[in-house]
């Protein structure tokens, strides 16, 4: 089976590595030269789906619950599974109560529990929020692996809008699959404009990713390789691609300083924009129309849900394909 694929994100990776893994020839294609700077680049990184269910419907727990496992199959070694902290300044401890109300797969701990999971953050929350069957990795990290996998493997892979184009246009597929969130123009759909920064704090050293909880939106902290951490993100109705604003920025630098005074001294190594697909119940989609596949939707949970997604898929497409065949041969 000849499957092409548009898109090099974290959707059109997944989806690549379950129809190779079912024995399809798979092509890749993507505008960009290359896959830094995409949303999927962006991202946090964070499989937490009961962490996400606070403000989701329960379909994202339900498909994010196996993502921890899915890439760890895919990328042995690259997922961390130390859980998520959730945490909150003493003028906000109640809104600790108010988000445990709405999720689920917690412990509450007291401040010397705290001290204990992340000895920086000693005695400087009463209580916090232990999700211990979350996990995180290092989106970068991940896409890169699973793109040299993948050619490894015997995908094949095209950069470029013309090379796309000439080769959806020219070549035999079976199936067209598009993973270009928001590149694709699908109706219905709308884009959430995302903030981020990375900060070097080489006094900092977290274990896992500790979310603070905020007044506007949830701020987290992932930690990354040598004292790096992802600080974000914001979520703002708006397609602008405009470069993180001064609000933003104070805004996720105040909240990276409340959970530790010495992000003060941090370096700001990066800032990024990243417009996340989403519909309007925030819930991602997948659409058969013909030879035409599409998955989108992924919003802010793309590594969380893309496994899933991919899964589905890559089921109906061979399935499809098995029940085409069938009648062909009666």
């Amino acid at each position: 089976m000849q499957v092409f694929i548009r898109g090099a994100g974290v959707a059109g990776l997944t989806l690549a590595h379950e129809l190779t893994v079912r024995g399809a020839s798979v092509t890749v294609a993507d505008i960009r030269t290359a896959i830094a700077g995409n949303a999927s680049w962006l991202a946090g990184g964070m499989l937490a789906p009961w962490c996400e269910r606070e403000s989701a419907e329960e379909a994202v727990l339900t498909l994010g619950r196996a993502a921890a496992d899915w890439w760890d199959g895919a990328l042995p070694g690259h997922v961390v599974r130390n859980g998520t902290l959730m945490v909150a300044p003493a003028r906000d401890a109640a809104e600790l109560s108010r988000f445990a109300a709405r999720t689920g797969g917690f412990q509450w701990l007291e401040g010397t529990q705290v001290a204990e999971l992340e000895p920086d953050l000693a005695g400087r929350f009463r209580q916090a929020l232990f999700f211990a069957g979350e996990a995180h990795l290092d989106p970068r990290v991940a896409l890169l692996a699973l793109y040299d996998r993948l050619e490894a493997a015997g995908v094949r892979f095209a950069s470029g809008r013309q090379a796309a184009d000439v080769l959806e246009r020219d070549g035999n597929w079976d199936i067209v699959a598009d993973c270009t969130g928001m590149a694709s123009r699908q109706a219905g759909l709308r884009g959430v404009r995302g903030e981020m920064l990375i900060l070097h704090a080489p006094d900092v050293t977290l274990s896992r990713p500790v979310r603070l909880l905020h007044p506007r939106f949830p701020v987290y902290v992932v930690p990354r390789a040598d004292h790096h951490f992802m600080v974000g993100a914001t979520m703002i109705e708006s397609e602008d691609r405009g470069p993180v604003t001064a609000r933003s920025m104070m805004e996720l630098l105040n909240a990276a300083y409340s959970l530790h005074p010495a992000f003060g001294e941090a370096r700001i190594v990066e800032t990024g924009v990243g417009i996340r697909p989403a519909y309007a119940d925030n819930l991602p989609r997948m659409r058969r129309d013909g030879r035409r596949l599409t998955i989108n939707g992924l919003y802010r949970h793309g590594f969380l849900l893309a496994p899933a997604m991919a899964r589905q898929a890559a089921a109906t497409i061979l399935r499809d394909r098995l029940e085409v065949l069938h009648e062909t041969h009666r």
